[in-house]
């Protein structure tokens, strides 16, 4: 199964922003052991502080050439899980399965991080595990939206 991580604004900045909210562990050397534990799966992730370059990779994700199609994604939108309807309209026309992820818990924090506008047209969500919250998204499409 081929599954594309796709992290939105800040998450570049993993293991420095924040770290009591989102550990102090980097991207890369997080997802270095997620395709360790993940050999089942071949896994590729991209990161855009653009909403537009996110939209463009969900369609990719799904409609583009074969090198660019995969079987399912894992979406950490950022803050974009808010208020982006443009997101969620472009997760709603995929024809492949979607999972939200979260490092953090959103319904323990603020109260605008509480509603999610893509949560509706996703398969799933996770969060609350901290980056293992990847590892879950990940184990559920492989359990449950194999082609």
């Amino acid at each position: 199964m081929k599954i594309l991580i796709i992290n939105g604004p800040n998450l570049n900045l993993l293991g420095q922003r924040q770290p009591h909210i989102y550990g102090r562990e980097s991207w890369a050397s997080y997802y270095d052991l997620l395709c360790q534990c993940m050999s089942r799966a071949t896994l590729s992730c991209m990161q855009s502080n653009s909403e537009g370059e996110i939209i463009d990779a969900l369609h990719s994700a799904a409609y583009g050439t074969d090198l660019e199609r995969v079987d399912g994604v894992v979406l950490n939108a950022g803050a974009y899980t808010h208020y982006s309807y443009a997101i969620a309209d472009a997760i709603e026309a995929l024809d492949i399965p979607v999972i939200e992820v979260h490092i953090s818990q959103p319904a323990a924090r603020e109260e605008f991080r509480r509603k999610s506008v893509i949560a509706p047209v996703c398969k799933a969500s996770v969060s609350g595990f901290g980056l293992d919250s990847y590892f879950l998204a990940i184990e559920g499409l492989l359990r449950n939206y194999q082609r």
